[in-house]
């Protein structure tokens, strides 16, 4: 049976786990207390770890067929159990009896280069802290954002139409833009280019294969650009707070905790790298698989075009009070993050002996959840392959396990920032769709090769054309 730590037991990376900083760790469990979940531990050191980065749809697939919903591996250096199905997402997202510590899940990829962020803490202080960040999503900056995404989406699109590109990169870049002008409340420009280039080299290293900062290797980059967005973001707390603002870091900048006091200047700093690094590569992936899917079928793209232009006209920005009416396209959104979730798989660690199907799982042990793979469950979504936005009517979500669908996460750790990126999507896809055609210059039998891991990506870039209409 795992037991408590000492007050000198470290985490991955050197973050100390002593009693105050967290109460909550044990010692994973050793490979006899696993023994007896079915598994594999693959090649000598690397384990089933490049099984997993060749192909980690193929590899959970062809684990379920073998093992069933609950099995063992070794991967990324430790043991690893990954639990499939609607019920293991609701258990280990629910989170009802607090068995499971997100902290120490995402720990090891995350701590060198984002630590305590909001998805990097656990139970009170997380609460505490993402009431006092909800702040910056009510309706009045969500107003403000809503403007400025207008303007910034269209500025970027117009630049798109009648062109031939490769749309991954060419939105991530407008993602960046966005988000410098709607999160950091700054203009586009060198300023802007220099903190977007620090927030790549942050979230490429936080999959390097070298953990430590080692000159020239990604983490090192990552570690060097982290430094950099702190040197920025710490000074400015105290502008922001001073002449005040709708824009994300401002309303960071003067969150309270549930005292009154302000959050300090180095939790606001923290939160801020965190809140840049998850807004933008996950909006660049489901903008992509979105814009893929709708490319693919052209007659969906023709009725969120119908849609878009009964809301407003052709090269108009969506009011705030107007994203609500359009269902299509947000069902269609729906629809891309079924098929092609953002993140694909959630860790977790268990800091308490739990029971899933028969399977007694000691404290310490490495918890997998999938929901790439739940998301084509037959069970729950019939033809599963098909791009179905019909799937998501109230007729047809009626009797559906609410965790058969997870792309945002669930419980207490449900993104923060999910109508915010809801919002992006509807504005992007009003100024592309009602004027521009989009098709796959590739041709009509063109598929992507995606790279799966950390966050979906077609390899290629996804090579379109915008024909103007």
């Amino acid at each position: 049976m795992a037991t408590a730590a000492s007050p000198i037991e470290t985490q991955p990376h050197g973050y100390p786990y002593t009693e105050t900083a967290n109460p909550h760790w044990v010692q994973p469990p050793s490979k006899e207390e696993l023994a007896h979940i079915p598994g594999e531990d693959g090649l000598p050191v690397v384990g089933t770890t490049l099984k997993t980065l060749k192909d980690p749809i193929g590899f959970g697939r062809y684990m379920f067929e073998k093992y069933g919903s609950v099995f063992r591996t070794f991967s990324f250096g430790k043991d690893n159990v990954t639990m499939l199905g609607a019920d293991a997402n609701e258990l280990v997202m629910f989170n009802r009896d607090k068995i499971f510590s997100s902290e120490q899940g995402w720990g090891p990829v995350l701590n060198n280069l984002f630590p305590r962020g909001l998805m990097l803490m656990d139970f009170e202080r997380h609460r505490a802290d993402r009431k006092a960040l909800s702040v910056a999503f009510k309706p009045g900056p969500m107003k403000h954002h809503c403007e400025v995404l207008n303007e910034g989406i269209a500025a970027g699109v117009a630049g798109w139409s009648g062109q031939s590109f490769a749309f991954y990169p060419a939105i991530k870049s407008l993602s960046l833009d966005t988000a410098a002008s709607s999160i950091l409340g700054i203009p586009w420009g060198p300023e802007a280019d220099k903190i977007n280039k620090a927030f790549v080299d942050e979230v490429q290293a936080s999959v390097g294969i070298a953990r430590s900062p080692i000159p020239f290797t990604k983490m090192g980059r990552g570690v060097k650009a982290r430094e950099y967005l702190l040197s920025y973001f710490k000074p400015e707390v105290k502008k922001r707070r001073e002449r005040g603002g709708e824009d994300i870091f401002t309303q960071i900048c003067l969150a309270t905790h549930e005292d009154g006091s302000l959050l300090t200047e180095d939790e606001v700093v923290d939160h801020m790298n965190f809140l840049m690094m998850a807004a933008h590569d996950t909006i660049t992936s489901s903008a992509t698989s979105l814009i893929y899917l709708l490319a693919k079928h052209p007659e969906w793209q023709e009725k969120l075009r119908e849609e878009c232009l009964s809301i407003a006209p052709a090269g108009a920005g969506l009011a705030f009070e107007d994203l609500g009416k359009m269902e299509l396209t947000e069902m269609a959104f729906k629809e891309a993050l079924r098929l092609i979730p953002p993140v694909p798989s959630m860790p977790r660690r268990a800091i308490k002996e739990f029971t899933f199907r028969n399977y007694v799982i000691p404290a310490g042990t490495n918890v997998g959840i999938s929901p790439s793979f739940v998301h084509k469950m037959e069970k729950h979504w019939p033809n599963p392959e098909k791009f179905d936005p019909m799937r998501f009517t109230p007729e047809n979500s009626a009797g559906r396990h609410k965790y058969a669908w997870v792309p945002f996460g669930g419980g207490a750790h449900m993104c923060l920032g999910l109508h915010f990126a809801y919002m992006q999507i509807k504005i992007l896809v009003h100024a592309m769709l009602t004027q521009n055609r989009v098709t796959l210059t590739g041709g009509p039998d063109y598929e992507p090769e995606w790279q799966v891991f950390p966050i979906p990506q077609p390899k290629d870039g996804l090579p379109v054309h915008l024909e103007k209409l």
